[in-house]
């Protein structure tokens, strides 16, 4: 059984990314400590701790670090391998469930960065290349009860993070995730009633209510 003791988590309430960790953490029945960064005032524990990007989240244990949240999520289910497994043994499901993950990676945050676009075709272009990832995801999810099947795992915790910001894609975009994608909504509320997942999210609201705000600092959006 692997040590919990030493286990240190940097992170940001409002991050999907460090979302991910936790409830990965929380899956597996990890002890740890939580340090809140300020990412506008960014600690040097953090900055030590990850050299490369300076950003959350971290993972810190027995003195090691390990950044990228998709990489501590598989980290954290390699080391504690004893506790409910979050990637399936068969190395063909393996590939398929990090190539998933990593397209929720790549797709899903960068389209949302662009739906806050000033000019309305891009606005729109970016809602319309939304649609046809949700529809994706919906098709690769089919009637399963979570994208492993009837196990939650790698995908889920990479994705259902983002089920936060679906509050904001219908205020700025007017994108109706469950109009498009029902079983989408659907599978995020089944995920939503695992405490591991419940205590990691955000209020939707209040996450809109911070990107509003981050969002008129960089943009200089009213």
């Amino acid at each position: 059984m692997a040590s919990q003791k030493g286990v240190m988590l940097l992170d940001f309430w409002a991050s999907p990314f460090g979302q991910r960790v936790r409830i990965a953490l929380a899956e597996k029945g990890v002890e740890y400590e939580h340090k809140e960064e300020n990412l506008s005032s960014k600690s040097e524990l953090l900055i030590k701790s990850n050299q490369v990007h300076k950003n959350i989240p971290v993972l810190i244990h027995d003195c090691k670090t390990v950044f990228e949240s998709l990489t501590i999520v598989q980290y954290i289910d390699e080391v504690w391998s004893d506790k409910t497994p979050l990637m399936p043994s068969d190395p063909y499901q393996r590939a398929q469930a990090r190539f998933w993950a990593d397209y929720v990676d790549k797709k899903v945050y960068d389209c949302t960065s662009r739906l806050w676009k000033p000019k309305e075709e891009e606005k729109e272009a970016a809602k319309m290349e939304m649609i046809e990832i949700l529809q994706l995801l919906e098709v690769q999810l089919g009637d399963n009860k979570y994208f492993g099947g009837d196990t939650f795992g790698l995908v889920d915790v990479a994705f259902v993070p983002f089920t936060s910001w679906f509050y904001m894609f219908e205020m700025i975009a007017k994108l109706n995730v469950e109009a498009v994608a029902p079983r989408i909504v659907a599978w995020a509320k089944r995920c939503q009633e695992r405490e591991s997942v419940a205590k990691a999210l955000s209020d939707p609201k209040t996450v809109y209510e911070f990107i509003c705000m981050v969002m008129k600092k960089v943009l200089g959006q009213e």
